[in-house]
């Protein structure tokens, strides 16, 4: 049997730490890095005598977080002590919800290559705390604990496994940060490890209705990444069942460098963790008023942005789905809009140039470093006839490097462009001059041929010419 005989099954358990300002049972603060152990106390260093007391912003965020992904929102919960060892967990449990998680039964919809919707069914939405963090030591081969990051609060969610391919797992990783960025419930910074993923895989023989066995692989952060494991794991499974062997159940750590994993321990299963309700924290009780008021104030989500780009400024249904999958992206196009209304412009701008120059620096949309004002301001320059498109590609080159003035950055360069038409007349002319066989070549209906001396025009004039007038002044000239 090939592998085109097989089927991949996979579910996700992504954890995102919640952007409250201080930890679930404490209050030392949550921000990232300060030097290691800095951001503790006895209660997140698990002292003997200490007492955790239950952050109530941390529920507020894991109930908007699953009213924004279609979920019931329980009235009854509980935190549950899930009991294994770990260097990085000081209290060699860690506190999280078993039987009675905040949200269950939600969804998130993704769209197919066909066009079609498809809902990735949730199976639960559950608060815990974060661990801590080893660095490990090359030199002196051992390792130290940080425990700045224990007891951060995290919501886990969990989807069934419906999903099939690593093109599914990547749009419903994408719409899932989407919609935690919107409700601002997690920056869902990956680099910072704030949106994490534990990837379940298995195999099975397509038309089979029964699940393989499955193997996890903890904690990846990458969609790259992810789809490299995903691929990599199912090949695996495939060749050693297609040998006669046998699927292991286990936790698997991926290697990007080699491409391939390792096998870190067996899976544990419920029973293995011996849940049982946390004695010191009280019971969670949520009135209806409670839940109604966080859905009367979540803000506008992905989808209903998108139908409102589509209606409200004509953009087609892809341009929307691109400015939209991202927060920042859309907050960014909505205000420069709002500044020099254009709407196609700016959009095309954040969809080409700058979405390049993102995937080219390995950044994020949130790391932009231009305010809205000064991208808007670029486009206006190219209304009015400032500059050039060319030239705009230049400044915003300048904006990515050093944030400022779109004018300041053109004035300081000499990058006006040239629109006074004796100039340009005596540019074309000396192009025409220099260049008698594409006279030749536009005359013979060669159309390139202009296109070839307009190009000669702009790099005589270093792109700072209007490129209209120069099309016009050739186009008059080679009439004649």
């Amino acid at each position: 049997m090939s592998k085109e005989d097989y089927e991949i099954v996979m579910g996700l358990e992504v954890h995102a730490e919640l952007s409250t300002k201080t930890k679930i049972f404490c209050s030392c603060p949550t921000e990232f890095g300060g030097e290691p152990n800095t951001h503790t106390c006895p209660i997140c260093m698990a002292m003997p005598g200490t007492l955790p007391v239950l952050n109530e912003k941390v529920v507020e965020y894991a109930v908007k977080a699953g009213l924004a992904t279609n979920c019931e929102i329980s009235r009854n919960s509980k935190n549950d002590r899930k009991n294994y060892f770990y260097p990085d967990l000081p209290k060699s449990y860690q506190i999280s919800q078993f039987d009675m998680p905040l949200c269950e039964h939600g969804y998130v919809e993704i769209d197919e290559e066909n066009g079609e919707k498809k809902k990735i069914r949730l199976t639960r939405i559950h608060i815990e705390e974060d661990a801590g963090k080893l660095n490990h030591n090359e030199f002196t081969g051992g390792s130290l604990v940080d425990l700045n990051r224990a007891g951060v609060p995290l919501i886990e969610i969990v989807s069934e496994p419906d999903l099939r391919t690593t093109q599914e797992v990547e749009k419903y990783l994408k719409k899932l940060k989407s919609i935690l960025e919107y409700i601002e419930v997690s920056d869902c910074k990956m680099q910072e490890g704030s949106f994490r993923a534990d990837v379940n895989v298995s195999v099975r023989k397509k038309g089979t209705e029964e699940y393989g066995t499955r193997t996890e692989m903890k904690n990846m952060s990458s969609f790259r990444s992810i789809v490299r494991a995903i691929e990599y794991e199912a090949q695996r499974q495939i060749e050693v069942l297609e040998d006669g062997g046998k699927i292991e159940q286990e936790t698997l750590r991926w290697d990007d460098v080699s491409g391939k994993t390792f096998s870190m321990r067996d899976k544990e299963d419920a029973q293995d963790y011996r849940y049982f309700p946390d004695p010191d924290l009280v019971a969670i009780r949520l009135s209806d008023e409670y839940i109604e008021n966080i859905k009367n104030n979540l803000p506008e989500l992905p989808e209903s942005r998108k139908a409102r780009y589509i209606a409200e400024y004509s953009l087609t249904e892809k341009d929307s789905n691109l400015l939209t999958a991202s927060k920042y992206l859309s907050n960014l196009f909505e205000g420069a809009e709002k500044i020099c209304k254009n709407a196609k412009a700016v959009a095309n701008w954040l969809l080409s140039d700058v979405s390049r120059i993102l995937n080219e620096k390995e950044m994020e949309p949130s790391e932009i470093p231009f305010t809205e004002m000064q991208l808007a301001k670029m486009i206006q320059l190219i209304d009015k006839g400032t500059i050039s498109s060319a030239i705009a590609k230049k400044v915003l080159t300048e904006l990515f490097e050093e944030p400022k003035d779109p004018e300041d950055i053109i004035k300081e360069n000499g990058w006006i462009q040239i629109s006074d038409e004796g100039a340009i007349k005596e540019v074309v002319l000396k192009i025409l001059q220099s260049n008698p066989q594409s006279i030749i070549d536009y005359k013979a209906g060669k159309d390139r041929a202009l296109g070839f001396l307009v190009g000669q025009a702009m790099k005589e004039t270093k792109g700072k010419a209007n490129p209209q007038m120069l099309n016009k002044m050739f186009i008059d000239e080679l009439k004649k």
